[in-house]
């Protein structure tokens, strides 16, 4: 084993670049509110040519939950797979200088490092464009055995879950942590990404999770059920933990036979919702590794979801550790 970790996590290397437009623009282009679109490299040269002044952070998923988990004052390292260009140095300097351990080898040449065109509307929803480019590369390969096997928790994105090599990545990393007797999450990512993959991320869940996060929307559609209380019930028959989050209603956790209900905590000011779930999987991920109960993990979560919705960007501004520590959720 390696240096213990508290949490590793695996999904897309993406680097955000962040543009406010009015809602007309989406209709230019013929993008739907809220959603995440996978497109081609021509696409997304059409969208970057018209998008007004833009912001460039490192994003993708599980990286901001790493970022989190480290501004939390936790241990946490990161695979992901980058091309060696301009934005694959950029994500690359981003993550490390976040305190994340990121030691995945780029790619030389082609595909480029992947890039997501965000549109920010004045509602504060954000509209993802996704070009993959180099994320789809990433195979068992890149699984470090010594790093999952250290770390208390893999964390697994499911929006990396549409190549084969990725697929065998993940069940790798799984099957790694358990025989270190380590625990396995998921976050299902988005409800497009359940509904490609449904038959399948039902099988990942049964065999290979432990703690599972989803949104209202993408639980109901694993068990293609209109009733979130029944998708809670089959998802405890499966899972040790279960946490959906509901945006400002909250989240609710299930441990077991136990289900708690966590309030929101109100942003100082609603900017961008990017990385709301992110963030709260690094909070809760954090209270889990560091052996406290589970309402106070959906606590911490709620704490860095409202942090990083009240800015520009992924990724947290204002150190998490300082934040929990006025909000009496760690000790000062």
């Amino acid at each position: 084993m390696g240096e213990p970790l508290n949490v590793v996590t695996i999904g897309n290397a993406i680097v955000d670049v962040l543009s406010h437009e009015e809602d007309a623009f989406l209709e230019r282009h013929e993008l739907v509110k809220g959603w995440m679109a996978l497109i081609e490299p021509h696409q997304a040269e059409a969208l970057y040519a018209d998008m007004g002044p833009a912001i460039e952070v490192s994003g993708g998923s599980a990286a901001n939950t790493a970022a989190g988990v480290a501004s939390l004052g936790g241990s946490a390292a990161y695979i992901g797979k980058i091309s060696e260009d301009q934005l694959g140095s950029f994500f690359a300097h981003d993550i490390r200088a976040a305190g994340v351990q990121f030691d995945t080898p780029p790619i030389k040449g082609y595909p480029p490092t992947a890039r997501s065109l965000i549109i920010v509307t004045p509602d504060a929803q954000r509209t993802m464009n996704t070009y993959l480019g180099a994320c789809v590369e990433l195979g068992p390969e890149d699984v470090d055995e010594a790093l999952i096997s250290s770390a208390q928790i893999t964390y697994l994105e499911g929006y990396l879950w549409d190549k084969e090599s990725a697929k065998e990545a993940f069940v790798k990393a799984a099957q790694v942590a358990h025989a270190a007797g380590q625990k396995v999450s998921l976050t299902l990512s988005d409800t497009f990404c359940v509904e490609r993959h449904r038959d399948s991320f039902v099988d990942l869940v049964s065999n290979h999770i432990d703690i599972l996060f989803a949104n209202e929307k993408e639980a109901m559609a694993l068990y293609e059920t209109d009733s979130l209380d029944e998708a809670l019930r089959l998802f405890r028959a499966e899972c040790e933990m279960t946490v959906v989050t509901r945006s400002e209603h909250g989240s609710i956790v299930v441990s077991g036979q136990d289900r708690f209900d966590i309030d929101a905590v109100p942003p100082a000011n609603l900017v961008d919702t990017t990385g709301a779930g992110d963030l709260y999987a690094s909070g809760f991920l954090y209270g889990i590794a560091t052996g406290r109960h589970p309402a106070d993990c959906g606590k911490l979560g709620s704490l860095a979801a409202a942090e990083v919705i009240s800015h520009i960007g992924a990724r947290p501004e204002t150190p998490l550790v300082e934040l929990a520590r006025q909000s009496g959720l760690l000790a000062a």
